[in-house]
């Protein structure tokens, strides 16, 4: 098990490191891209002067985080599509008690995919949806980059890798 478990995180690496060299995250983007319009609707919220529509934009992270499943390798692919997936607005108040930052992006709780039959906690990522809008700065195609960035930085905590790992390649 510990072997199959080494090679998961090997093959995550070899894919994150391909496409770090490439300045982007090539072999996780759709050649057709899933529509990323956050439209205004009658119950939208102004954020910095940009429409915020809540249901449209967990749809749109929801349709951003599938397809960045469906480009993972099968292996990865059916390990990631096992983990929980929780869509926030910003971090709450006991999240920012325990010292996570208001402006953090995402959020990976539980154990490690090689530790996880020995913790009873399940492992998920939390993505907090306002945070990252605001990044966007209501910028559509910057705010699905950001959630498909935000997710696999967040799926390669649950795959063992390190915030040095992460941020060398690209995933900061």
């Amino acid at each position: 098990m510990e072997r199959k478990n080494a090679d998961l995180r090997i093959n995550f690496l070899a894919i994150i490191d391909f496409a770090s060299d490439n300045h982007k995250l090539a072999l996780f983007k759709r050649e057709k891209k899933v529509g990323c319009a956050v439209a205004s609707r009658r119950y939208a919220r102004q954020i910095f002067g940009v429409n915020f529509d809540w249901e449209n934009l967990c749809a749109v992270a929801t349709k951003e985080i599938e397809a960045t499943l469906e480009d993972l390798p099968k292996p990865l692919r059916n390990h990631a599509a096992r983990l929980p997936v929780t869509l926030e607005r910003i971090p709450n108040a006991g999240l920012q008690a325990d010292g996570i930052t208001a402006d953090t992006l995402g959020l990976f709780t539980g154990a490690e995919f090689v530790d996880e039959e020995m913790i009873s906690m399940p492992p998920q990522v939390v993505l907090f949806l306002e945070n990252i809008w605001e990044l966007a700065k209501g910028d559509e195609e910057i705010f699905c980059d950001e959630i498909r960035k935000t997710f696999l930085h967040e799926l390669g905590h649950y795959f063992g890798l390190y915030e040095a790992d992460l941020t060398q390649r690209g995933l900061e």
